[in-house]
């Protein structure tokens, strides 16, 4: 189910692509998908006709349910033959089998999607050739649908402050697929609705193999000398737009100010083919700025000083800039045709695209009101100045900001001085809305907080940069702020906010000083082979409220290749769906009510960091091992946040409860039981799900076996009171279900329940964070 590059055609294949004539007749076109192109239940008539699944192409597990040639008919009450009405309810199911379904009937397909496939969200993988480069790189993605509305695992981009740091690569608005951004992954698609969590498909895009950066060949094109006056003067002219009307101006305007032309004489470039080409040469010259490092994606660093010893510098710049935004209008220009845009902006070199990106940045955000021969005479106007004086407010206040009155009294005055842009780079920047995508925009906001705060203790919070995101801070020792991408920030996300790529406001730790920056050390884990099911299990449509669902840190080629089939809530492709072979996942109100009674035994005692000593001679700021310790029933326990784990929200679904398909096993335990678990190792002693003694098959090639080493090879999944009850591992009171001897079950997650306050899902991200083990987490207020 992996979508490829599509081959190139030739002219007559761009005729009859939906149908094809034969002797004188047009094929019939296939039947429509039932839910939407990524789904692969749509798939399943095409399989059905097959004569051999295990040697399908397509099919690419080894395990495989078989086929059944006929039904057995049982007290009347047999396969549903076609053509006849449903005899059950098709409302909410409160049982299974549903009343007058007998639990030796077979369904067709569609009952059988009716029953159990409606409203659950269809999973697809995606595989992109990266262009220029080999087939060792790629991209990878992954999308849903069909879950009847338009909720999304992913955050609002409004509510979680993140506008800008997303941008489409072709036209305005949010994208609509995470391939058609500039930023890769994209973070459109990256913050999950709950806090702490991020979406599916960053978590598959992360496995993506992008090539290294490549410098590009100097073409030995020179742009022509431009004072800096001229260059504001055209700057301001374009704001207008391009004089694309007028085809002798056009070339006027590029080719005596800022281009020379080779062909003058025997051939003047006067369309706009030939003129983009000449300005992507003249921008591939190793001498201008290269947006695409890192360290030079704060680009206010180099105008915001506009004093001679900076003049070089900020004439370069917007030279820079002239040119990028003379490409960008003609790339966008009205007679270059949709096609030929979409297919240049995706094979131009990075470094031209991330120019674009920021002539789009200038376009839509900047004014020029005034402008000289010298830096200290320009004047710019804010298009975004108000909204983001609003958007800083609103930050401030839900954080907690300790030093409240001061800071908004700090904004007030500066905004009313129309100096806000000057109180350093990163406040210019996120002022001006002159921010470029990526993972620049959290520390731009909260840099120009801190430089707002009059308060001298900021002076130690100075040295916070997106070029260590794994980092937070203590503020005159009330709350401790995070990213959200340090581990400790994921954590201890259920208590806190997570607005803006900040987690907080969060504890104090007695650890730091009154005020000072943290950096956090934790591991990665990149050096294994991860378990070959997770996006099955996230895809379940069982859940529960703040829950996890443990598993692989990372996601392979082949997983991204075998999502739709292996999330498939039907099981394997088959013509019959036998009703013993699911059973619904039910969570009782008044057993979560009783939960909530004898399980609130866990609190967050102390958040601890201790200095790591190896770093000790790094300056500062100073590096930290992160741990939590929690009150479990009146006893301490602490859990070592080791490694840098993800955790997954879990896509919503609709029309549930759903049934389960017996092959997605799992184990229960509650979260006040997790320390008695040393890792995960898919419950090779915990016994089978099902009481019958049937043995769960998998839907994709063997994976590798548990071993006893939890890192990337266990799943857990904090959450719901999900099927039968199974009573937890060490037990309370009542006799314990007797267990089955089993090997290492590598599909098998553990369900863990994390009912109850908030510090029982901090338990569960944290235990997971100490043995390396990813998370799906799940609310069955959207997820059941």
């Amino acid at each position: 189910m992996t979508e490829e590059s599509p081959k190139r055609k030739g002219f007559w294949g761009l005729f009859r692509t939906r149908s094809s004539a034969t002797k004188g007749k047009l094929e019939k076109e296939p039947p429509p998908r039932r839910v939407s192109e990524g789904d692969v239940l749509g798939d399943r008539r095409r399989r059905r006709s097959e004569p051999n699944l295990e040697s399908s192409p397509h099919v690419s597990s080894d395990r495989r349910r078989p086929r059944r040639s006929g039904y057995v008919d049982s007290k009347g009450k047999g396969r549903e033959r076609p053509g006849a009405r449903p005899h059950y309810d098709t409302g909410p199911l409160t049982e299974w089998p549903p009343s007058g379904m007998s639990s030796r009937e077979e369904l067709s397909l569609g009952p059988a999607m009716r029953l159990i496939a409606r409203g659950v969200p269809a999973f697809r993988g995606h595989k992109k050739a990266i262009p220029h480069a080999s087939e060792q790189y790629y991209a990878l993605y992954a999308t849903a649908a069909g879950n009847r509305g338009d909720d999304s695992d992913a955050a609002n981009l409004h509510d979680s402050m993140a506008q800008l740091m997303t941008l489409r690569l072709l036209g305005s608005g949010q994208a609509t697929y995470p391939w058609e951004t500039l930023e890769q992954p994209s973070f459109t698609f990256c913050y999950g609705k709950r806090p702490g969590t991020i979406t599916l498909n960053h978590w598959v895009s992360m496995a993506s193999a992008f090539p290294p950066a490549i410098a590009l060949r100097d073409p030995g094109v020179m742009p022509r000398e431009i004072e800096l006056d001229r260059i504001f003067e055209r700057l301001k002219f374009l704001e207008k737009g391009l004089e694309d009307d007028d085809e002798d101006l056009m070339y006027k305007n590029l080719y005596r100010r800022l281009l020379r032309d080779p062909d003058k004489y025997l051939g003047p470039h006067r369309t706009l083919d030939k003129q983009i080409t000449d300005l992507i040469m003249v921008l591939s010259r190793p001498d201008w700025v290269d947006f695409t490092n890192t360290r030079n994606q704060v680009v206010t660093k180099f105008i915001y000083d506009t004093s001679e010893a900076n003049a070089k510098m900020y004439h370069k710049f917007f030279h820079q800039l002239l040119l990028s935004v003379e490409l960008d209008l003609r790339i966008n220009s009205k007679h270059h045709m949709t096609e030929a845009k979409e297919k240049l902006l995706t094979q131009i070199p990075p470094t031209i695209q991330w120019d674009l990106a920021l002539a789009r940045r200038w376009r839509e955000n900047i004014r020029i009101e005034n402008y000289g021969d010298t830096p200290d005479q320009i004047r710019l106007r804010f298009k975004l100045r108000k909204r983001q004086v609003k958007m800083l407010k609103r930050f401030t206040q839900m954080m907690k900001w300790p030093n409240l009155a001061e800071t908004l009294e700090s904004l007030q005055y500066h905004e009313e001085d129309s100096s806000l842009d000057r109180i350093s780079s990163h406040a210019m920047a996120f002022f001006t809305g002159l921010v470029l995508p990526g993972p620049t925009f959290p520390f731009l906001i909260m840099n120009s907080l801190v430089d707002l705060d009059p308060d001298r203790a900021t002076d130690e919070l100075a040295l916070l940069t997106h070029l260590q995101p794994n980092c937070g801070f203590q503020y005159r020792n009330s709350y401790t702020y995070w990213t959200a991408t340090s581990i400790v920030g994921k954590v201890l996300a259920p208590t806190c906010r997570s607005i803006a790529g900040w987690v907080g406001p969060a504890r104090p730790c007695v650890d730091l000083a009154r005020s000072q920056i943290a950096r956090i050390r934790s591991r990665r884990l990149l050096n294994f082979q991860p378990r070959q099911s997770h996006h099955r299990k996230s895809s379940n449509p069982t859940s529960a409220t703040g829950s996890v669902l443990s598993g692989c840190s990372t996601v392979t080629n082949h997983d991204v290749r075998t999502m739709a089939e292996r999330s498939d809530p039907l099981g394997p492709p088959t013509e019959v769906f036998p009703v013993q072979e699911y059973s619904l996942v039910t969570v009782d109100p008044d057993e979560v009510d009783s939960y909530y009674d004898t399980h609130d035994l866990v609190r967050i005692e102390i958040l601890n960091l201790r200095p790591c000593a190896d770093r000790a001679a790094e300056n500062d700021p100073t590096w930290f091992d992160a741990s939590i310790q929690f009150a479990i029933d009146g006893v301490s326990w602490p859990l070592w946040l080791t490694y840098d784990v993800s955790f997954v929200c879990a896509w919503p679904c609709s029309d549930g409860p759903h049934p389960l398909f017996f092959d997605y096993v799992f184990t229960r335990v509650g979260v006040d039981e997790l320390v008695g678990f040393k890792g995960w190792d898919g419950g090779a002693s915990l016994g089978d799900r099902y009481g019958d003694g049937r043995k769960a098959r998998s839907l994709s090639p063997g994976g590798v076996g548990g071993s006893g080493n939890a890192r990337g090879k266990a799943k857990a999944m904090s959450g719901s009171n999900l099927g039968d009850t199974i009573r937890p591992l060490g037990g309370g009171g009542g006799k314990e279900k007797e267990k089955k001897q089993l090997g290492p079950d590598d599909e098998r997650v553990l369900v863990v329940d994390a009912f109850g306050v908030p510090d029982n899902e901090v338990l569960a991200r944290a235990w997971c964070a100490n043995w390396g083990l990813g998370a799906v987490v799940a609310d069955i207020g959207r997820t059941w």
